[in-house]
């Protein structure tokens, strides 16, 4: 396909509305179970071969909005249907419809009730989540952002566990309220920067000081909570607990990226005066979700309850490293969710293995596993080890990025505390990861076989190996070669740090007020 077809065809558009479409079909012409699952496999398939061109014809050496659709939608209001990626987010809407194909796999067998409902779920959830990556204006963001709310709901209140009802109203409420200040605060850029919801134009508009603290803390609140920040992450464990194997994938791979990409997109380039204010806030809550969650993790004895207070933790890495202002950290924070969007993703799949064959996520009633499903323990031990960062996989990539770029930043944070020392207090979740990771791994796996429960679990079937094929794959290539990714993300990062570092106020007011935000910290 020539670039210049590619350009012009609307990607993004048929990207987006391809699952929609496929749901709709499901919905009204197709019957019988079997048929209802190929049908769901081969519309998320067809999907993620439609993002592939993304990549292919990706321009790496500039920071611009690239395959760029804009349509009037609501004229009256100046809400346009405006879709494109840059560096930031064109990794992500991959990464979206790759899991799908995933989640849809994965849910083959294990699933057994309303399973054409599950699947319209999960085909109508990605054409959310792809609209939210790739949404250029303010007021179609947030309708895939609120969207999004619909199917997960579905998903875990009808096909979760024991106490799904609790789990869903909860996360439902959490992010229905941050989404409520999202909106507030869209609706006051549109009118202080003459009535217009597009994104690009809201970077540029000179908001002043007090419209950035607002705004800023409007945003925090909805984005601290999909991310999830302490201390709004209870919703999560809740969540991920009483969810699908395959609604836990989708969760951790997908939408806690939401929250952080919410920031990039954001929070720091519409408002960086405030952004920098808020550095000290943003140091504090990422070390206590990198320490202070990861002891927690600690003392699960549910292994998803377990998994998901690590992905709160290593999403404590990706805040930090966003909030640092510099290449190796925000590239490292980007890295980072993409590598976790596989490695969490794989870790849940693991858990669905063990409880497709056990029916418990409890760590007790496991022991020895190795002796009857050897293939799988080394599955598992990759993605464990991967969650550990070790050298080799995609995680350490990340984590070291964020860790170097936090040493060498801008002694503009010292006022708080030195940024070498923020470094070292992160660095600790390396340790504790090993710690909560390696014990689960000891306690499931290894061991003497005594259960005779245990004794009858069968080995991985060829459709499990498959669907964990593709994340295997990726977690080592982006771990030995992660060159490809980084160069995606160069351009548009350091446009970004410009942005973020480019104060809108004038030169004197700037600098009065970083003396006044020093004092106010030290005192």
């Amino acid at each position: 396909m020539e670039l210049n077809n590619v350009m012009s065809f609307p990607i993004l558009t048929w990207s987006i509305f391809l699952p929609m479409a496929g749901a709709i079909f499901i919905w009204l012409f197709v019957r019988g179970e079997m048929a209802v699952r190929w049908v769901a496999l081969a519309v998320s398939v067809a999907t993620f071969l439609l993002t592939l061109p993304l990549w292919k014809y990706f321009d790496n050496a500039t920071a611009h909005m690239q395959f760029e659709e804009f349509h009037p939608w609501i004229s009256a209001f100046n809400v346009n249907y405006h879709l494109g990626v840059d560096g930031i987010s064109m990794p992500f809407i991959l990464l979206t419809s790759l899991l799908t194909v995933v989640c849809i796999v994965s849910a083959w067998e294990c699933i057994k009730t309303r399973i054409k409902e599950y699947m319209i779920a999960f085909l109508v959830l990605e054409t959310t989540l792809i609209g939210v990556f790739a949404a250029l204006d303010g007021m179609l963001f947030y309708f895939f952002w609120e969207a999004m709310l619909i199917p997960m709901f579905l998903i875990i209140g009808v096909w979760g566990g024991t106490n799904r009802v609790y789990a869903t109203i909860k996360f439902f409420l959490y992010t229905l309220a941050g989404s409520v200040l999202m909106l507030l605060a869209l609706l006051a850029m549109y009118f202080k920067a003459g009535h217009t919801f597009d994104i690009q134009a809201l970077m540029d508009y000179p908001f002043d000081f007090t419209w950035q603290i607002w705004i800023w803390i409007a945003f925090f609140i909805a984005f601290a909570v999909k991310v999830p920040m302490w201390p709004v992450h209870t919703w999560l464990p809740d969540a991920h607990t009483e969810a699908p194997t395959a609604g836990s994938v989708i969760l951790a791979g997908i939408l806690l990226k939401m929250g952080a990409y919410g920031f990039l997109r954001f929070s720091l380039p519409i408002c960086p005066d405030a952004s920098q204010y808020f550095v000290p806030l943003m140091v504090v809550l990422s070390l206590v979700a990198v320490i202070y969650i990861s002891l927690v993790a600690m003392m699960q004895q549910d292994m998803k309850r377990l998994i998901a207070y690590s992905s709160i933790a290593h999403m404590g890495f990706v805040t930090l490293g966003t909030f640092m202002f510099t290449q190796q950290s925000i590239e490292g924070a980007i890295f980072g969710m993409i590598s976790h969007g596989f490695i969490a993703a794989a870790l849940f799949l693991c858990v669905g293995v063990l409880y497709d064959r056990m029916h418990t996520r409890e760590i007790a009633a496991y022991g020895g596993v190795a002796n009857v499903m050897p293939v799988f323990a080394v599955v598992t031990l990759l993605f464990c080890m991967a969650n550990v960062a070790l050298p080799g996989s995609s995680a350490f990539i990340a984590e070291i990025m964020v860790l170097i770029g936090t040493f060498s930043a801008d002694q503009l944070y010292e006022f708080l505390i030195s940024s070498k020392w923020v470094a070292v207090l992160a660095a600790s979740s390396v340790v504790l990861s090993a710690c909560y990771t390696l014990w689960m791994y000891k306690r499931v796996i290894m061991g003497d076989l005594i259960k005779d429960e245990v004794k009858a679990m069968p080995d991985m079937n060829v459709r499990e190996l498959a669907f964990f094929a593709p994340l295997m794959v990726l977690v080592l290539w982006l771990g030995l070669y992660p060159i490809p990714v980084l160069d995606v993300l160069h351009s548009s990062v350091s446009h970004l740090i410009v942005q973020a570092t480019t104060s809108k106020l004038p030169a004197a007011h700037a600098l009065a007020q970083a003396q006044n935000i020093q004092q106010i910290v030290i005192h």
